[in-house]
């Protein structure tokens, strides 16, 4: 019988429960079919810390050798490490990791050559097809003469690449606290941060994908009160916390508040603008504050609105020839990392612009974090489209409103904005709200929370 991947492939990777959803023979069916969709000679492949990586991606790169691919294993790896062997490689790669999901789940981020990324309409749609095909029929024929798996560690390049991509000499000293979450942040910051002029102080780098300390996953405000303690604490000039697989960066002024990715996503494009001579074009999904499309003209850039979610900002930086983008998740592309995302190289920046001046982190940040915004508010909602129609109905006939339909449904005052969207994969819908002042955006938030849970 065919293996049912509807649960497990998503719009841009393969996750799920792990062996109730996916095993090692299923994995090995993706490393043949993948190596067949992209037609490459060689791919690239790494995982995280999760008790069951090793041998998913080991039966991965089987899977591929079996039909003649050469298969370069760089072992633990952050997802950004395996980016940037993809790149600096020029090969199709996979990263097996569940990044910020519980301790049962895994999966499988993978990329073309570059780290283009592969999604549904991309590849993976096809990856998906071959493999429920031959999970039915028995496995593809192999090749007359398999590929090698051979190892590499690619660790001390990765750093390297990315510190030459931030001057860093002028750093003074700072004393910062890094949260890993007993990710894989805990394998990559003592080797990029090797040499500068860094207190260090480690919290939870031992690499144990049960998470026996608080989930990954530093967009729940939960899962940050260690390090916001920790920076208090310490007197700490900063925090960083990464997620599960350290592609992903959240920061934590000295006081122990926590940074709106927003600022960084401003603060960011404004050192990329000047590196690029104040010209380019720099891309922000429709979640993400005023400031930073105003920080980026500012600055002598150009800003481009785009969808949630990384394929779309990867699809953008390319057609546009964009520098940089942000994303309210703290995801952060940069085009002198194959348009792929990087927190660590997100970190390095903040590192370089608090370092390069005397003025604590909330004073460096004040002018990129201008607005109120609510965060994102997640609601339980059987009828998803019939709560929209409600929300379209009570602000389609306001004076000076505007709607649009980017991303879910967006409205627009020159005092406030909201954007209401559904999950793909949830019966949720995710609430975003911003205004000049905390007062108003509080009553715009209730506002449409009332309805959204009518």
């Amino acid at each position: 019988m065919a293996a049912d991947l509807s649960t497990i492939v998503k719009a841009y990777d393969v996750r799920g429960v792990v062996p109730d959803q996916w095993d090692e023979p299923l994995a090995e069916l993706f490393g043949a079919a993948f190596a067949q969709v992209t037609g490459a000679d060689a791919v690239v492949i790494g995982h995280d810390m999760r008790p069951s990586s090793p041998g998913l991606s080991r039966a991965f790169a089987r899977g591929a050798a079996a039909l003649g691919v050469d298969v370069t294993e760089i072992g633990l790896c952050s997802t950004d490490q395996l980016y940037y062997a993809s790149g600096a490689l020029d090969l199709p790669g996979a990263m097996f990791t569940a990044s910020h999901n519980p301790a049962q789940y895994n999966g499988i981020k993978m990329c073309r050559a570059g780290a283009a990324p592969v999604g549904q309409d991309t590849g993976l749609a096809e990856i998906r097809e071959l493999v429920e095909g031959w999970s039915e029929s028995g496995a593809p024929t192999p090749a007359a003469t398999p590929g090698t798996i051979t190892r590499r560690d690619t660790l001390e390049d990765y750093a390297a690449h990315l510190r030459g991509l931030v001057d860093l000499t002028s750093v003074r000293p700072l004393k910062v606290v890094v949260d890993a979450g007993n990710g894989m942040g805990g394998h990559t910051v003592p080797t990029v941060f090797a040499g500068l002029p860094l207190d260090l102080v480690p919290m939870y780098f031992e690499l144990d994908g049960t998470f026996p300390n608080h989930e990954a996953n530093p967009l729940d405000p939960a899962n940050i009160v260690d390090l916001q303690k920790r920076v208090r604490e310490e007197g700490a000039d900063l925090g960083i916390a990464f997620d599960g697989d350290a592609d992903r960066c959240f920061v934590v002024d000295e006081r122990g508040d926590a940074v709106s990715p927003s600022a960084i996503t401003a603060l960011v494009a404004s050192r990329e603008l000047a590196r690029h001579g104040g010209k380019g074009t720099v891309i922000h999904n429709l979640i993400t504050s005023w400031s930073v499309p105003e920080v980026v003209r500012e600055n002598g850039g150009t800003p481009v609105r785009t969808r949630v979610g990384h394929s779309f900002i990867k699809a953008e930086m390319a057609r546009s020839g964009a520098i940089f983008g942000g994303e309210h998740s703290a995801h952060y592309y940069f085009a002198d990392f194959w348009n792929a995302d990087t927190g660590m190289l997100a970190a390095l920046h903040v590192l370089a612009a608090l370092g390069g001046q005397d003025g604590p982190l909330s004073g460096l940040l004040a002018q990129y974090d201008r607005y109120a915004g609510s965060g994102e508010i997640n609601s339980t909602v059987a009828d998803q489209s019939g709560r929209l129609a409600a929300i379209r109905s009570a602000y389609e006939d306001r004076e000076d409103t505007t709607l649009d339909d980017l991303d879910g449904l967006t409205v627009s005052t020159t005092d406030w904005w909201f954007n209401v969207r559904p999950s793909n994969t949830e019966p949720l819908l995710r609430l975003n709200a911003e205004a000049r002042d905390e007062t108003t955006m509080a009553k715009v938030r209730d506002e449409v929370l009332a309805i959204i849970r009518a």
